[in-house]
């Protein structure tokens, strides 16, 4: 089972147009993924998810994640790193259950010139000390705001290129 993971709560976000468009790429392979968007977690995870307590409303995330084999993240530069909400996730997970020995791929985008080289850098050190196996092609996409057109899809041709041949790449791995 594959979960894309949109890494950020913000609503309307690019980050979740791009796993989105991850999602329809796999599809189009014939791979059917799951798609876990940030801004469904539970608004109190702080309160009701960390330190061994369980919510409710995080139980069936948390199923999700752990019968995850494979997982892409798409990361959002936030403070030129990933987003908090994205560490709180990891740590309402469960050790090791949630991630150990499974394999991932990550996507970082950002709206300046970098495509969130630094947070993916920060992110790959998360990943391995939970011992969540990253697939050495990472990219980086930057000026996202001008890589996604109208149907939220991207078209730049070096894009496509490089986006396929990590789906196909992760898909393999």
């Amino acid at each position: 089972m594959i979960t894309i993971v949109s890494g950020t709560n913000r609503p309307g976000s690019n980050t979740l147009k791009v796993a989105k468009y991850y999602q329809q790429a796999m599809a189009d392979r014939g791979i059917n993924t799951n798609l876990l968007s940030l801004d469904s977690l539970p608004e109190n995870i702080i309160q009701t998810d960390l330190y061994g307590k369980r919510s409710d409303e995080f139980k069936p995330i948390l199923e999700l994640v752990n019968q995850t084999e494979k997982f892409v993240f798409i990361i959002p530069e936030y403070n030129g790193s990933f987003p908090g909400v994205l560490k709180v996730f990891i740590d309402a997970c469960e050790f090791p259950a949630s991630f150990y020995d499974k394999k991932c791929c990550l996507v970082g985008i950002s709206s300046g010139k970098y495509g969130n080289i630094r947070g993916i850098d920060h992110f790959g050190g998360v990943c391995s000390y939970l011992h969540l196996n990253v697939m050495p092609l990472r990219l980086h996409i930057p000026a996202i705001k001008t890589e996604l057109n109208e149907q939220n899809t991207f078209f730049r041709e070096d894009t496509l290129k490089f986006t396929t041949e990590q789906i196909e790449k992760f898909i393999l791995y």
